[in-house]
C-alpha cells in the first residue's frame, strides 16, 4: 500500500511540473491601469496643463446648467428642446398659387410658435431677456411703430428671431383697395429689407383682417404666408380661440410689444415670463415658425 502511494504522488508531482500549475507564485507587477472620466481623481497631476490654473473643462452638463441660471434670472424654467424641423415644411406656398392663410401648423408635436407685433413698446430689457433664453420668435413690425427707433430691433434680429411684415400703418386692409393694400405690404417690405437686410416672407394684417384682394397683393409683395394665430397673450392669462381653452401642437400665439402704460403697470418681460409660464404649464415647448412654413 506505502508502494502504491508513493507511485501515485510521484506522478501527480510530474504532472503539475509539465502543465504548470505548480504552487502558487507570487504576482508579478501589473503596470498601473489608464485612468479614464469616469475616475478623475486618478489623473496623473503632471498631465494636467498648468496654464489652465483652476478652471476645469467643461462637463457635458455646462450648457444645461447656464441655461437653467439664464432661466433662473427671468424666474423661469428652462425649455424642453423642441424636436428637429421637418425634412419638408408643412406649409408652403405652391409656384403660382394663391398665399396660405395660417392659424397653426399642422403637427403632432407639442410645440406651439410665439409671434409678437407691432413694436411699439422697446423696453432693453426684453432684448436680454431673449438673449438669455433663446426662445425663439417671430416679430411682425410696423412701421410708424418702429420708425421713431429702428435701431431697437437690429440686435434681436441679430440673435435669429424671426423678422416678419405688419404693413406700414397698421389699417384695416379690409376698407382698401388692393393697389393700397399693395402699397401697405410692399413698402414694409422694402423698408424692412434696407433696414435689417432681409426681406420678410411672412405677413400678417392688422387685427386680423384680410380678403382675398389682400392674398393677391401680399403675393405680388413676394409673401409665402399670411400668420393669423390661436391664441392671443394678455396682462396676465391667455385669450382662446378654441371652447377647450387649451393649447393644441401647433398652435400659433399673438403678442404684442407693449410697456406699463397698456400692461396696467406690468413691464414687457413680465408679460412674456407670464406667458412663457402658461406654455409650460400646459406641457409645450416652443419652436421657431420660420422652420416649418
Amino acid at each position: 500500500m506505502k508502494k502504491t502511494i508513493a507511485l501515485w504522488a510521484a506522478l501527480t508531482a510530474a504532472t503539475l511540473l509539465v502543465t504548470g500549475c505548480a504552487a502558487e507564485q507570487p504576482p508579478a507587477a501589473v503596470a498601473p491601469a489608464k485612468t479614464t472620466a469616469a475616475d478623475p481623481s486618478a489623473v496623473d497631476p503632471s498631465a494636467v496643463d498648468p496654464s489652465a490654473g483652476d478652471k476645469a473643462p467643461d462637463a457635458p452638463g455646462a450648457p444645461r446648467a447656464a441655461a437653467a441660471a439664464a432661466y433662473r434670472k427671468w424666474g423661469l424654467k428652462p425649455f424642453a428642446q423642441p424636436p428637429a424641423p421637418p425634412a419638408v415644411k408643412p406649409v408652403v406656398r405652391k409656384p403660382g398659387g394663391p398665399v396660405p392663410v395660417i392659424s397653426d401648423i399642422p403637427t403632432t408635436e407639442k410645440i406651439v410658435f410665439l409671434t409678437i407685433d407691432d413694436g411699439a413698446e422697446k423696453d432693453a430689457e426684453f432684448v436680454t431677456m431673449m438673449k438669455d433664453l433663446k426662445v425663439p420668435f417671430t416679430m411682425f413690425l410696423t412701421d410708424s411703430a418702429i420708425r421713431a427707433d429702428y435701431a431697437y430691433f437690429a440686435p434681436l434680429v441679430a440673435q435669429g428671431h424671426g423678422l416678419a411684415n405688419h404693413t406700414l400703418t397698421h389699417p384695416n386692409l379690409r376698407t382698401l383697395s388692393q393697389e393700397a393694400q399693395r402699397k401697405e405690404i410692399c413698402g414694409q417690405q422694402t423698408k424692412l429689407a434696407r433696414r435689417y437686410g432681409t426681406t420678410p416672407r411672412l405677413f400678417r394684417p392688422p387685427y386680423g383682417n384680410w380678403n382675398e384682394a389682400t392674398r393677391a397683393a401680399a403675393g405680388s409683395c413676394g409673401v409665402d404666408a399670411l400668420v393669423l394665430w390661436r391664441e392671443s397673450m394678455q396682462i396676465k392669462n391667455m385669450q382662446y380661440q378654441r371652447g377647450d381653452k387649451k393649447l393644441h401642437p401647433g398652435d400659433i400665439i399673438l403678442a404684442h410689444f407693449r410697456g406699463p402704460s397698456e400692461l396696467k403697470g406690468r413691464t414687457m418681460t413680465e408679460m412674456t415670463a407670464t406667458m412663457l409660464r402658461r406654455i409650460q404649464e400646459q406641457g409645450f415647448t416652443v419652436a421657431r415658425l420660420e422652420d416649418y412654413v
